[in-house]
């Protein structure tokens, strides 16, 4: 596909300095640009690359001030990542486009898609799912029966949605993911074994939310685990029976929530963090990767370590953990001292 600098300072709603009929056909990072393609210039440290980019056409801020000759052209916006951000998710819309049915799709029963989704190749519906506008299901994706799933979303290759599972609009799920899957739930017998106690709940996910590469997210015992607006979530991530992450929040890779926790809105979790179960966290609060969080936390904290403290209190702590050899051989020498 090819674009001129005027279209994409129409979609961007920028300015041009330069040449508006030049054309550009793929993107490059600054320093690797090449004729015919588009970047960006955001942070600071890459300024040097902008005076020998062979690329095209480069996005800079309004406020950028040139101090040598420039060769490609320029489109000026007020936030030079942003609008490379908006770029790339238009230039992934224009490539996915599709709509239509694949032949190998097996549809259930009473469910009803709308002319303006796809339906790729393997992919398995149940009975009585409803799929809205604009939707995209991927190669080998199984949906069970009773799911919803709202305009503009997008479901990627080899996902499981298991039934009553809802989704939002503007949604994306990744690769491998698993929605609806049975909560941990076991209950211990007089002779050592354990009965399994049923999952009847279902999972409600939000608009706007992005799920990463095979995270799962269990379906409630009762009720309902609900994932609420906006939230991003990023690989490999657990998320527990009849847990609530709040508006907003962010989690890292690896990160597991345990069941019936609610994480408030605008939180940002690390990798590796590890909540346990029916606790509350409250809002704004800033987690660092590989913590590991055994009680209530109130909002806007900021937590490190395992069992999770404050995180101020952790790197004075952590002074000392790294002297600690040293000052135990000094009380062990204080020790052998004669007492007077």
């Amino acid at each position: 596909m090819k674009f001129t600098a005027a279209q994409i300072a129409s979609i961007l709603n920028g300015t041009i300095d330069g040449d508006a009929s030049i054309e550009v056909s793929q993107l490059s990072k600054i320093e690797e640009g090449t004729m015919g393609s588009l970047t960006f210039l955001a942070n600071p440290k890459y300024t040097p690359y902008i005076y020998k980019t062979n690329a095209s056409l480069v996005i800079v801020n309004n406020d950028f001030v040139a101090e040598e000759d420039i060769a490609p052209t320029l489109i000026r916006v007020p936030d030079a990542y942003q609008a490379f951000s908006t770029l790339l998710e238009f230039y992934n819309n224009q490539k996915a486009a599709k709509a239509g049915i694949e032949k190998t799709a097996i549809i259930g029963e009473e469910t009803a898609i709308d002319d303006s989704a796809y339906i790729g190749h393997y992919v398995v519906i149940g009975k009585n799912v409803t799929i809205g506008k604009n939707v995209s299901i991927h190669t080998h994706v199984v949906i069970e029966d009773d799911v919803t799933i709202g305009n503009d979303t997008v479901v990627f290759q080899h996902s499981t949605i298991h039934s009553s599972t809802t989704l939002g609009d503007f949604c994306v799920i990744h690769g491998g993911c698993v929605i609806g899957s049975d909560g941990f739930g076991f209950a211990p017998k007089e002779d050592g074994t354990y009965k399994k106690i049923p999952q009847t709940g279902r999972v409600v996910i939000e608009d706007h939310v992005d799920i990463g590469a095979n995270s799962t997210i269990d379906r409630a015992t009762l009720g309902e685990t609900r994932i609420c607006r906006g939230v991003k979530l990023d690989n490999q991530i657990q998320i527990a029976h009849n847990v609530e992450i709040g508006a907003n929040t962010v989690i890292a890779a690896q990160s597991g929530v345990a069941g019936s926790t609610k994480v408030g809105s605008n939180c940002v979790i690390g990798g590796q963090v590890g909540i346990i179960g029916h606790l509350k966290v409250g809002d704004n609060v800033r987690i660092q990767g590989q913590s590991g969080v055994t009680s209530n936390i109130k909002s806007d904290q900021a937590l490190y370590g395992t069992p999770a403290m404050s995180y101020k209190d952790y790197i004075k702590s952590y002074i000392f953990f790294k002297r600690f050899p040293s000052i135990v051989k000094r009380l062990e020498a204080l020790e052998k001292q004669p007492h007077e």
